[in-house]
């Protein structure tokens, strides 16, 4: 009965043992790289904005392109959205124009969140997550500065300060 019992705790520990191990290799070999790389082609995507009007991030080759992505709960994405909207406004007329995805969230959240912050950019929400899924966003916020021929010239995750957002849209301006 004694070696019984110690064969089965000896199998059990072997079994836990194997997972743990098994558990430490995955997580030390998956892939953490982003899915798009500085100096690539940004994934080409078609959402839908607040006001029901489509954007197709090919339809602004000749702009620069800032593509936000962000959530109403995220601390820093309410930090920087007023410098995004104020930056918005001096470089909308020179050619850069951003673009805000909004991670899987209610359009009432989303819309709540715009009124309170007085945003005037383009807001999308990702309801499936396959944007987010195409550039491998992860953690929130995350932006990418993409130039005037399509192709990711900066990443970024992270809060920005008022003066990161002028000098990354400075960087995308045509």
């Amino acid at each position: 009965m004694k070696k019984r019992r110690l064969v089965i705790r000896t199998v059990i520990l072997l079994v836990l043992g194997a997972a743990v191990i098994y558990t430490l290799y995955a997580n030390f070999t998956k892939d953490n790289k982003l899915k798009v790389a500085v100096g690539e082609t940004a994934p080409d995507f078609v959402l839908t904005d607040m006001q029901g009007n489509k954007h197709r991030l090919s339809d602004y080759r000749g702009q620069g392109v800032f593509l936000n992505f962000w959530g109403t709960w995220c601390p820093p994405c309410k930090k920087e959205m007023p410098y995004i909207n104020n930056q918005y406004q001096q470089f909308k007329d020179k050619g850069v124009q951003v673009l805000s995805v909004d991670i899987q969230e209610s359009e009432l959240a989303v819309n709540q969140f715009a009124e309170h912050y007085k945003l005037d950019f383009p807001i999308m929400i990702d309801t499936d997550k396959e944007v987010m899924t195409a550039y491998g966003i992860d953690p929130l916020p995350a932006t990418f500065l993409i130039d005037k021929n399509g192709k990711v010239v900066k990443y970024n995750t992270g809060e920005m300060s008022e003066n990161t957002v002028r000098e990354f849209m400075e960087q995308i301006k045509p």
